[in-house]
Protein backbone atom coordinates (compact mmCIF):
# COMPACT_ATOMS: atom_id res chain seq x y z
CA UNK A 1 0.00 0.00 0.00
CA UNK A 2 2.93 2.23 0.60
CA UNK A 3 4.65 1.82 -2.59
CA UNK A 4 1.19 2.05 -4.92
CA UNK A 5 -2.11 2.19 -3.00
CA UNK A 6 -4.53 2.40 -6.10
CA UNK A 7 -2.50 -0.68 -7.42
CA UNK A 8 -3.08 -2.47 -4.62
CA UNK A 9 -6.74 -1.80 -4.03
CA UNK A 10 -7.17 -2.78 -7.45
CA UNK A 11 -5.40 -6.08 -6.67
CA UNK A 12 -7.22 -6.92 -3.99
CA UNK A 13 -10.64 -6.05 -5.41
CA UNK A 14 -9.68 -8.27 -8.69
CA UNK A 15 -8.57 -11.01 -6.23
CA UNK A 16 -11.67 -10.90 -4.28
CA UNK A 17 -13.95 -10.82 -7.37
CA UNK A 18 -12.61 -13.13 -9.64
CA UNK A 19 -11.31 -15.97 -7.10
CA UNK A 20 -12.35 -15.43 -3.61
CA UNK A 21 -16.11 -15.13 -4.11
CA UNK A 22 -16.65 -17.51 -6.77
CA UNK A 23 -14.37 -20.30 -4.93
CA UNK A 24 -16.65 -18.98 -1.35
CA UNK A 25 -20.08 -19.90 -3.86
CA UNK A 26 -18.70 -22.52 -5.31
CA UNK A 27 -18.43 -24.47 -1.84
CA UNK A 28 -21.40 -23.74 -0.94
CA UNK A 29 -20.59 -20.74 1.54
CA UNK A 30 -21.38 -17.39 2.05
CA UNK A 31 -19.50 -14.20 2.30
CA UNK A 32 -20.97 -12.57 5.43
CA UNK A 33 -18.85 -9.29 5.13
CA UNK A 34 -15.74 -7.82 4.41
CA UNK A 35 -13.51 -6.39 6.52
CA UNK A 36 -10.85 -3.85 5.19
CA UNK A 37 -8.06 -6.71 3.76
CA UNK A 38 -10.02 -9.99 4.53
CA UNK A 39 -13.43 -11.30 5.03
CA UNK A 40 -15.91 -13.30 7.25
CA UNK A 41 -17.42 -16.39 5.55
CA UNK A 42 -19.61 -18.99 6.95
CA UNK A 43 -20.29 -22.59 5.43
CA UNK A 44 -22.47 -25.16 6.73
CA UNK A 45 -19.58 -28.06 6.31
CA UNK A 46 -16.61 -27.90 7.28
CA UNK A 47 -15.13 -29.90 4.58
CA UNK A 48 -16.45 -27.63 2.29
CA UNK A 49 -14.11 -24.81 4.36
CA UNK A 50 -11.00 -26.08 4.43
CA UNK A 51 -11.75 -27.33 1.07
CA UNK A 52 -12.27 -24.14 -0.26
CA UNK A 53 -9.35 -22.72 1.81
CA UNK A 54 -7.27 -25.31 0.09
CA UNK A 55 -8.32 -24.47 -3.58
CA UNK A 56 -7.86 -21.07 -2.95
CA UNK A 57 -4.45 -20.74 -1.57
CA UNK A 58 -3.64 -22.69 -4.11
CA UNK A 59 -4.88 -20.86 -6.74
CA UNK A 60 -3.08 -18.05 -5.36
CA UNK A 61 0.06 -19.36 -5.34
CA UNK A 62 -0.24 -19.55 -9.30
CA UNK A 63 -1.56 -15.67 -9.07
CA UNK A 64 1.79 -14.98 -7.54
CA UNK A 65 4.11 -16.93 -9.41
CA UNK A 66 4.92 -14.40 -12.26
CA UNK A 67 4.30 -11.34 -9.73
CA UNK A 68 7.50 -10.41 -7.92
CA UNK A 69 8.00 -10.78 -3.91
CA UNK A 70 7.13 -6.92 -3.19
CA UNK A 71 3.99 -7.01 -5.81
CA UNK A 72 2.30 -10.53 -4.25
CA UNK A 73 -0.50 -10.35 -1.82
CA UNK A 74 -0.64 -12.97 0.52
CA UNK A 75 -3.66 -14.42 2.64
CA UNK A 76 -3.85 -16.12 6.12
CA UNK A 77 -6.91 -18.00 6.93
CA UNK A 78 -7.64 -19.52 9.74
CA UNK A 79 -10.70 -21.84 10.09
CA UNK A 80 -13.37 -22.96 12.81
CA UNK A 81 -15.80 -25.62 14.06
CA UNK A 82 -18.23 -24.12 16.14
CA UNK A 83 -21.56 -22.44 17.33
CA UNK A 84 -22.24 -18.76 16.26
CA UNK A 85 -24.89 -16.17 16.41
CA UNK A 86 -26.83 -15.32 13.49
CA UNK A 87 -28.13 -11.91 13.52
CA UNK A 88 -29.47 -9.07 10.86
CA UNK A 89 -27.40 -11.38 8.65
CA UNK A 90 -24.02 -11.14 10.69
CA UNK A 91 -22.55 -13.81 12.82
CA UNK A 92 -20.55 -13.06 16.58
CA UNK A 93 -19.65 -15.29 19.25
CA UNK A 94 -16.43 -17.67 20.41
CA UNK A 95 -17.03 -19.47 17.05
CA UNK A 96 -16.39 -16.49 15.08
CA UNK A 97 -13.51 -15.06 17.58
CA UNK A 98 -11.63 -18.43 17.97
CA UNK A 99 -11.03 -18.43 14.02
CA UNK A 100 -9.80 -14.83 13.87
CA UNK A 101 -6.92 -15.54 16.40
CA UNK A 102 -6.50 -18.95 14.33
CA UNK A 103 -6.12 -16.71 11.34
CA UNK A 104 -3.32 -14.41 12.87
CA UNK A 105 -1.47 -17.83 13.37
CA UNK A 106 -1.08 -18.97 9.92
CA UNK A 107 1.82 -17.45 7.80
CA UNK A 108 1.12 -15.55 4.92
CA UNK A 109 -0.45 -17.80 2.04
CA UNK A 110 -1.35 -20.56 4.97
CA UNK A 111 -4.10 -22.27 6.66
CA UNK A 112 -5.10 -22.83 9.96
CA UNK A 113 -7.48 -24.88 11.92
CA UNK A 114 -9.28 -25.66 15.19
CA UNK A 115 -8.78 -29.17 16.43
CA UNK A 116 -12.66 -29.96 16.15
CA UNK A 117 -12.25 -29.16 12.35
CA UNK A 118 -9.16 -31.10 11.97
CA UNK A 119 -10.91 -34.39 13.45
CA UNK A 120 -13.63 -33.67 10.61
CA UNK A 121 -11.46 -33.64 7.69
CA UNK A 122 -7.99 -35.23 8.56
CA UNK A 123 -8.82 -38.61 6.46
CA UNK A 124 -11.07 -36.48 3.98
CA UNK A 125 -8.37 -34.06 2.54
CA UNK A 126 -4.96 -34.80 0.48
CA UNK A 127 -2.88 -32.32 2.79
CA UNK A 128 -0.32 -32.44 5.56
CA UNK A 129 -1.19 -31.10 9.02
CA UNK A 130 1.58 -30.07 11.46
CA UNK A 131 -0.10 -30.02 15.13
CA UNK A 132 0.22 -26.84 17.02
CA UNK A 133 -0.51 -28.10 20.28
CA UNK A 134 -2.86 -26.09 22.66
CA UNK A 135 -2.72 -22.28 22.14
CA UNK A 136 -3.12 -19.48 24.98
CA UNK A 137 -5.32 -17.25 23.17
CA UNK A 138 -6.31 -14.02 24.66
CA UNK A 139 -9.93 -13.95 25.86
CA UNK A 140 -10.64 -17.62 24.90
CA UNK A 141 -11.06 -20.46 28.15
CA UNK A 142 -10.06 -24.06 27.78
CA UNK A 143 -6.90 -23.45 25.19
CA UNK A 144 -7.59 -25.35 21.91
CA UNK A 145 -5.56 -27.55 19.72
CA UNK A 146 -4.91 -26.18 16.43
CA UNK A 147 -2.86 -27.26 13.32
CA UNK A 148 -1.30 -26.30 10.26
CA UNK A 149 -2.29 -27.46 6.89
CA UNK A 150 0.80 -28.40 4.32
CA UNK A 151 0.37 -26.64 1.07
CA UNK A 152 3.24 -28.02 -1.10
CA UNK A 153 2.17 -25.86 -4.13
CA UNK A 154 2.09 -22.98 -2.37
CA UNK A 155 5.67 -21.19 -2.32
CA UNK A 156 4.34 -17.60 -1.06
CA UNK A 157 4.23 -19.66 2.55
CA UNK A 158 7.62 -21.34 3.86
CA UNK A 159 6.81 -22.77 7.63
CA UNK A 160 9.32 -23.02 10.12
CA UNK A 161 10.27 -26.52 11.04
CA UNK A 162 12.27 -26.69 14.48
CA UNK A 163 15.59 -27.45 11.68
CA UNK A 164 14.85 -24.05 10.75
CA UNK A 165 15.09 -22.39 13.85
CA UNK A 166 17.99 -20.67 14.94
CA UNK A 167 20.81 -22.42 17.28
CA UNK A 168 20.17 -22.42 20.73
CA UNK A 169 23.09 -20.59 22.47
CA UNK A 170 25.46 -22.36 25.20
CA UNK A 171 23.87 -21.43 27.88
CA UNK A 172 20.01 -21.36 29.19
CA UNK A 173 18.14 -19.19 26.53
CA UNK A 174 14.89 -17.17 27.49
CA UNK A 175 12.60 -15.13 26.23
CA UNK A 176 9.86 -13.03 28.16
CA UNK A 177 6.09 -12.33 26.40
CA UNK A 178 4.21 -9.21 26.56
CA UNK A 179 2.12 -9.99 30.27
CA UNK A 180 -1.16 -9.11 29.87
CA UNK A 181 -2.50 -6.56 31.20
CA UNK A 182 -5.74 -8.02 33.77
CA UNK A 183 -6.69 -4.63 35.22
CA UNK A 184 -10.15 -3.64 34.81
CA UNK A 185 -9.03 0.07 32.89
CA UNK A 186 -7.16 -0.70 29.91
CA UNK A 187 -4.88 2.63 30.10
CA UNK A 188 -3.18 0.16 32.34
CA UNK A 189 -1.31 -1.44 29.41
CA UNK A 190 1.50 0.72 29.94
CA UNK A 191 1.99 -0.71 32.84
CA UNK A 192 2.33 -4.56 32.04
CA UNK A 193 4.36 -3.32 29.21
CA UNK A 194 6.72 -1.63 31.44
CA UNK A 195 7.10 -4.67 34.03
CA UNK A 196 7.47 -6.98 31.16
CA UNK A 197 10.78 -4.52 29.96
CA UNK A 198 11.62 -4.36 33.64
CA UNK A 199 11.81 -8.08 34.27
CA UNK A 200 13.94 -8.76 31.29
CA UNK A 201 16.38 -6.20 32.52
CA UNK A 202 16.62 -7.95 35.53
CA UNK A 203 17.27 -10.70 34.09
CA UNK A 204 19.67 -9.66 31.69
CA UNK A 205 21.84 -8.31 34.18
CA UNK A 206 22.66 -12.15 34.71
CA UNK A 207 25.36 -13.13 32.65
CA UNK A 208 24.70 -16.85 32.81
CA UNK A 209 21.34 -16.29 30.80
CA UNK A 210 20.90 -15.43 27.12
CA UNK A 211 17.84 -13.08 27.25
CA UNK A 212 16.13 -11.95 24.07
CA UNK A 213 15.60 -8.55 23.79
CA UNK A 214 12.43 -6.42 24.45
CA UNK A 215 11.84 -5.12 20.99
CA UNK A 216 12.35 -8.92 19.37
CA UNK A 217 9.48 -10.14 22.49
CA UNK A 218 7.30 -7.51 21.55
CA UNK A 219 6.59 -8.19 18.64
CA UNK A 220 4.21 -11.38 20.00
CA UNK A 221 1.86 -8.74 21.63
CA UNK A 222 -0.31 -8.45 19.24
CA UNK A 223 -0.34 -11.89 18.14
CA UNK A 224 -1.79 -15.30 19.08
CA UNK A 225 1.17 -17.70 18.60
CA UNK A 226 2.45 -21.25 20.71
CA UNK A 227 5.14 -21.11 22.89
CA UNK A 228 6.99 -23.78 20.35
CA UNK A 229 6.30 -21.56 17.61
CA UNK A 230 8.54 -18.14 19.84
CA UNK A 231 11.27 -20.89 20.76
CA UNK A 232 11.81 -21.58 17.28
CA UNK A 233 11.60 -18.09 15.56
CA UNK A 234 13.98 -16.64 18.40
CA UNK A 235 16.17 -19.86 18.73
CA UNK A 236 15.50 -19.73 22.81
CA UNK A 237 14.60 -22.71 24.87
CA UNK A 238 12.54 -21.31 27.71
CA UNK A 239 9.68 -18.28 27.39
CA UNK A 240 8.50 -16.58 30.48
CA UNK A 241 4.78 -15.54 30.31
CA UNK A 242 2.39 -13.72 32.78
CA UNK A 243 -0.20 -10.79 33.93
CA UNK A 244 -0.43 -8.14 36.04
CA UNK A 245 -3.61 -6.74 37.73
CA UNK A 246 -3.25 -3.08 39.29
CA UNK A 247 -6.21 -1.98 41.53
CA UNK A 248 -5.49 0.98 43.38
CA UNK A 249 -2.05 0.52 45.79
CA UNK A 250 -2.58 -3.50 45.15
CA UNK A 251 -0.86 -5.42 42.38
CA UNK A 252 -1.49 -9.14 41.66
CA UNK A 253 1.37 -10.45 39.23
CA UNK A 254 1.21 -13.82 37.85
CA UNK A 255 4.36 -15.41 36.01
CA UNK A 256 5.54 -18.94 34.45
CA UNK A 257 8.06 -20.25 33.22
CA UNK A 258 7.77 -22.78 30.35
CA UNK A 259 10.11 -25.41 28.25
CA UNK A 260 9.13 -24.01 24.80
CA UNK A 261 10.72 -27.24 23.09
CA UNK A 262 8.43 -30.00 25.69
CA UNK A 263 5.45 -27.78 26.49
CA UNK A 264 6.87 -28.58 30.51
CA UNK A 265 6.19 -26.13 33.17
CA UNK A 266 9.30 -25.13 34.84
CA UNK A 267 8.34 -22.79 37.36
CA UNK A 268 5.27 -20.87 38.47
CA UNK A 269 3.65 -18.15 40.94
CA UNK A 270 1.75 -15.27 41.89
CA UNK A 271 2.14 -12.60 43.97
CA UNK A 272 -0.41 -10.04 45.96
CA UNK A 273 1.07 -7.31 46.85
CA UNK A 274 1.27 -3.60 47.55
CA UNK A 275 2.49 -1.91 44.95
CA UNK A 276 5.67 -0.28 46.63
CA UNK A 277 7.31 -3.81 46.36
CA UNK A 278 7.07 -3.93 42.78
CA UNK A 279 10.85 -3.88 42.49
CA UNK A 280 11.22 -6.90 45.41
CA UNK A 281 8.90 -8.56 42.87
CA UNK A 282 10.44 -8.15 40.06
CA UNK A 283 14.24 -9.36 42.30
CA UNK A 284 12.35 -12.46 42.99
CA UNK A 285 11.14 -13.20 39.15
CA UNK A 286 14.83 -12.67 38.06
CA UNK A 287 16.51 -14.97 41.28
CA UNK A 288 12.84 -17.78 40.58
CA UNK A 289 14.34 -17.90 36.95
CA UNK A 290 18.04 -18.47 37.49
CA UNK A 291 17.34 -21.56 39.82
CA UNK A 292 14.76 -23.11 37.40
CA UNK A 293 17.27 -22.75 35.16
CA UNK A 294 20.35 -23.91 37.20
CA UNK A 295 21.97 -20.82 36.95
CA UNK A 296 24.14 -19.37 39.73
CA UNK A 297 24.49 -15.78 40.30
CA UNK A 298 27.97 -13.65 40.61
CA UNK A 299 27.93 -11.72 43.74
CA UNK A 300 28.39 -8.52 41.64
CA UNK A 301 24.49 -10.15 39.96
CA UNK A 302 22.99 -9.89 43.26
CA UNK A 303 23.90 -6.81 44.20
CA UNK A 304 22.40 -5.42 40.67
CA UNK A 305 19.43 -7.08 41.67
CA UNK A 306 18.66 -5.91 44.43
CA UNK A 307 19.45 -2.35 43.23
CA UNK A 308 16.35 -0.07 42.81
CA UNK A 309 16.65 3.11 40.85
CA UNK A 310 14.19 4.87 43.05
CA UNK A 311 12.04 5.08 45.97
CA UNK A 312 9.69 6.94 44.61
CA UNK A 313 6.20 4.45 43.30
CA UNK A 314 5.20 8.17 41.07
CA UNK A 315 8.24 8.63 39.91
CA UNK A 316 8.39 5.03 38.50
CA UNK A 317 4.72 4.92 37.29
CA UNK A 318 5.59 8.47 35.08
CA UNK A 319 9.02 6.80 33.93
CA UNK A 320 7.11 3.58 32.24
CA UNK A 321 4.49 5.86 30.38
CA UNK A 322 7.65 8.32 29.26
CA UNK A 323 9.44 4.97 27.59
CA UNK A 324 7.07 3.97 25.26
CA UNK A 325 6.90 7.48 24.23
CA UNK A 326 9.78 7.69 21.67
CA UNK A 327 9.22 4.41 19.38
CA UNK A 328 8.30 4.52 16.79
CA UNK A 329 11.11 7.52 16.54
CA UNK A 330 9.23 10.11 14.74
CA UNK A 331 9.76 14.07 15.63
CA UNK A 332 6.65 14.52 16.84
CA UNK A 333 7.18 10.92 19.49
CA UNK A 334 10.94 12.10 20.65
CA UNK A 335 9.45 15.54 21.35
CA UNK A 336 6.55 13.81 23.65
CA UNK A 337 9.32 11.40 25.47
CA UNK A 338 11.74 14.66 25.89
CA UNK A 339 8.62 16.33 27.28
CA UNK A 340 7.78 13.50 29.81
CA UNK A 341 11.10 13.05 30.96
CA UNK A 342 11.29 17.11 31.68
CA UNK A 343 8.07 16.36 33.97
CA UNK A 344 9.87 13.75 35.67
CA UNK A 345 13.13 15.44 36.58
CA UNK A 346 11.08 18.28 37.66
CA UNK A 347 8.83 16.41 39.88
CA UNK A 348 11.72 14.12 40.71
CA UNK A 349 15.12 15.99 40.72
CA UNK A 350 16.68 12.67 42.46
CA UNK A 351 15.60 9.93 39.92
CA UNK A 352 18.27 8.93 37.53
CA UNK A 353 15.19 7.85 35.19
CA UNK A 354 14.82 11.39 33.99
CA UNK A 355 17.61 11.83 33.13
CA UNK A 356 19.23 8.87 31.34
CA UNK A 357 15.65 9.12 29.82
CA UNK A 358 15.90 12.80 28.13
CA UNK A 359 19.36 12.22 27.11
CA UNK A 360 18.37 9.54 24.67
CA UNK A 361 15.23 11.26 23.88
CA UNK A 362 18.07 14.10 22.60
CA UNK A 363 20.39 11.60 21.04
CA UNK A 364 17.41 10.22 19.52
CA UNK A 365 16.39 13.78 17.52
CA UNK A 366 20.22 13.69 16.28
CA UNK A 367 20.75 10.20 15.01
CA UNK A 368 17.03 10.28 13.36
CA UNK A 369 17.58 13.65 11.75
CA UNK A 370 14.49 14.94 13.79
CA UNK A 371 17.29 17.72 15.52
CA UNK A 372 16.90 21.74 14.41
CA UNK A 373 20.26 22.00 16.31
CA UNK A 374 22.57 18.53 16.25
CA UNK A 375 25.91 20.31 18.51
CA UNK A 376 23.07 21.62 20.81
CA UNK A 377 20.98 18.56 20.96
CA UNK A 378 24.23 16.31 21.69
CA UNK A 379 25.44 18.14 24.05
CA UNK A 380 22.59 18.35 26.10
CA UNK A 381 22.50 14.34 25.50
CA UNK A 382 25.43 14.41 26.91
CA UNK A 383 25.13 16.57 29.89
CA UNK A 384 22.12 14.60 31.07
CA UNK A 385 23.84 11.36 30.85
CA UNK A 386 26.25 12.61 32.87
CA UNK A 387 24.32 13.91 35.78
CA UNK A 388 22.38 10.57 35.65
CA UNK A 389 25.62 8.77 35.85
CA UNK A 390 26.58 10.63 39.10
CA UNK A 391 23.42 10.26 40.74
CA UNK A 392 23.54 6.58 40.24
CA UNK A 393 26.63 4.76 38.42
CA UNK A 394 25.21 1.27 38.95
CA UNK A 395 22.22 2.53 36.56
CA UNK A 396 23.13 0.49 33.34
CA UNK A 397 20.84 2.78 31.13
CA UNK A 398 22.62 6.00 32.04
CA UNK A 399 25.64 4.53 30.71
CA UNK A 400 23.86 3.51 27.19
CA UNK A 401 22.69 6.85 27.18
CA UNK A 402 26.24 8.79 27.67
CA UNK A 403 27.35 6.40 24.35
CA UNK A 404 24.27 6.76 22.82
CA UNK A 405 25.24 10.77 23.31
CA UNK A 406 28.59 10.57 22.35
CA UNK A 407 27.47 8.42 18.87
CA UNK A 408 25.42 11.73 18.76
CA UNK A 409 28.75 13.74 18.41
CA UNK A 410 30.41 11.39 16.60
CA UNK A 411 32.49 10.16 19.08
CA UNK A 412 32.41 6.69 18.46
CA UNK A 413 35.64 4.92 20.63
CA UNK A 414 33.56 7.10 23.54
CA UNK A 415 30.75 5.43 22.44
CA UNK A 416 31.54 2.11 22.74
CA UNK A 417 33.42 2.11 26.07
CA UNK A 418 30.19 3.86 27.51
CA UNK A 419 28.08 0.75 25.46
CA UNK A 420 30.94 -1.44 27.23
CA UNK A 421 30.22 0.12 30.70
CA UNK A 422 26.70 -0.42 30.14
CA UNK A 423 27.36 -4.10 29.37
CA UNK A 424 29.17 -4.41 32.73
CA UNK A 425 26.42 -3.78 34.60
CA UNK A 426 23.67 -5.42 32.31
CA UNK A 427 25.52 -8.35 30.05
CA UNK A 428 22.58 -9.81 28.26
CA UNK A 429 21.40 -6.07 27.38
CA UNK A 430 20.71 -5.96 23.58
CA UNK A 431 20.63 -2.37 23.35
CA UNK A 432 23.65 -2.11 24.92
CA UNK A 433 25.61 -4.37 22.58
CA UNK A 434 24.17 -2.78 19.72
Amino acid sequence: MGDDEEGTLGALTAHLKELIEPYIAEHRGRVVKTTGDGLLAEFASVVDAVRCAVAFQEAMAERNADQSEDRRIAFRIGVNLGDVIVQEGDVYGDGVNVAARLEGLAKPGGICIFGSAHEQVVNKLDVGFDDLGPLRLKNIGNPPRAFRIHLLSNTASVEMDVNDAPPLPDKPSIAVLPFENMSADPEQEYFADGITEDIITELSKISGLFVIARHSAFTYKIKSVTLKQVGCELGVRCVLEGSVRKAGNRLRITAQLIDAITDHHLWADRYDRDIDDIFAIQDEVARCVADALAVTLKPAEIQQLAHNPTDSISAYDHYLRARTRPWPPTQTNIASARSAYASIINNEPEFVGGYAGKSISHSLAVLFGHSKDSDSDAAEAMDLARRAITLDPKFARSHSALGLSYSASSQHEEAVASARNAIVLQPGDADSHS
